[in-house]
């Protein structure tokens, strides 16, 4: 048995964000992880649960892609953030505000965004 997520489970993951419902793996330590896997990596607990992801997150380290690899090429500039939302650190795009204006410590709610240049879905962050 594998620790990773089955194929088609970030995609379900997405979904479940898009419907409101986003969530995230706890073991009964409290470690957090994305996407939901088989075993804690920290602990190797088998024992996880499903727990909603909260409202709101913080930044805690983004970028700013200004030139861009060809396949991202009409998404650009754009901002990747990290942002911590409660026990998980999730990836995503901020969008809906100026790339200068995104600071460590700003806080973004979570949805389902498109990129610009492939149509394909992504996490994206708007600013709360």
């Amino acid at each position: 048995m594998t620790d990773q997520a089955p194929d088609g489970q970030y995609d379900a993951w997405l979904d479940a964000i898009a419907d409101g419902e986003g969530h995230y793996a706890e073991c009964a330590n409290g470690h957090g992880w994305l996407p939901p896997r088989r075993v804690c990596p920290t602990c190797g607990s088998r024992e996880l649960a499903e727990k909603p992801l909260p409202d709101a997150g913080e930044v805690v380290t983004h970028t700013t892609i200004t030139v861009p690899t060809p396949q991202f090429e009409d998404d650009a500039p754009y901002v990747t953030a990290i942002a911590d939302f409660g026990p998980v650190s999730i990836t995503g795009i901020v969008r809906g505000v100026d790339p200068e204006a995104v600071e460590i410590g700003t806080m973004v709610g979570i949805e389902v965004g498109e990129r610009v240049t492939t149509g394909d879905r992504l996490v994206v962050f708007s600013p709360r």
